[in-house]
């Protein structure tokens, strides 16, 4: 009888550090997980911070065209808007393009011939972050004159960009509400 013998080598232990280099990878993987959450934690509330400031510039500037209005000063007013013939303005199914356009616009509805003014109040107001250099605000206006009780008021949109001389309004959609039924 023939026998065969087969060489096998005898089986291999683990190595002894096997258990720690498991742990170690395991480790290793956690705290790269933490390290990206972290910077995405820190990268969103840097984003939400530079929000809150372009929301606080916008609504300044909001609140100086109303400052201005209200002083019947109506080329202050208008320095709130991008001085430039890429400015449009939009109201009552025209449309107004460019800065000395929109000004000679308001100065005919609003100061020719006597007119007055009225007081100007914003309302409902939101302001939307597009980016680092543009945003969105939109709300109600309101005006009170004080020869007439006429009271018209309506809804607005505005584009504003962040140019060399801070935030101006460079697209204006203004609608005017229904005026009440008289009964």
């Amino acid at each position: 009888m023939i026998a065969t013998v087969t060489a096998t080598s005898p089986p291999t232990a683990p190595p002894p550090d096997r258990g720690r280099w498991i742990i170690r990878v395991w480790l290793l993987t956690l705290l790269t997980g933490l390290v990206a959450g972290a910077g995405y934690t820190v990268w969103s509330w840097h984003g939400l911070f530079d929000g809150w400031q372009e929301d606080d510039s916008v609504r300044a500037v909001l609140a100086e065209q109303v400052a201005a209005w209200n002083a019947g000063d109506l080329e202050r007013f208008m320095r709130t808007y991008w001085q430039d013939d890429g400015l449009r303005f939009y109201s009552g199914g025209t449309v107004t393009g460019g800065w000395q356009a929109t000004l000679d616009r308001y100065r005919k509805r609003y100061q020719a011939d006597g007119k007055e003014m009225g007081t100007l109040t914003f309302t409902d107001l939101e302001v939307e972050s597009l980016g680092p250099d543009a945003a969105l605000a939109r709300g109600r206006w309101g005006l009170v004159f004080r020869k007439s009780d006429d009271k018209p008021s309506g809804l607005f949109t505005l584009v504003l960009r962040k140019k060399a001389d801070g935030w101006r309004i460079v697209h204006d959609h203004t609608s005017a509400a229904d005026p009440p039924k008289k009964d």
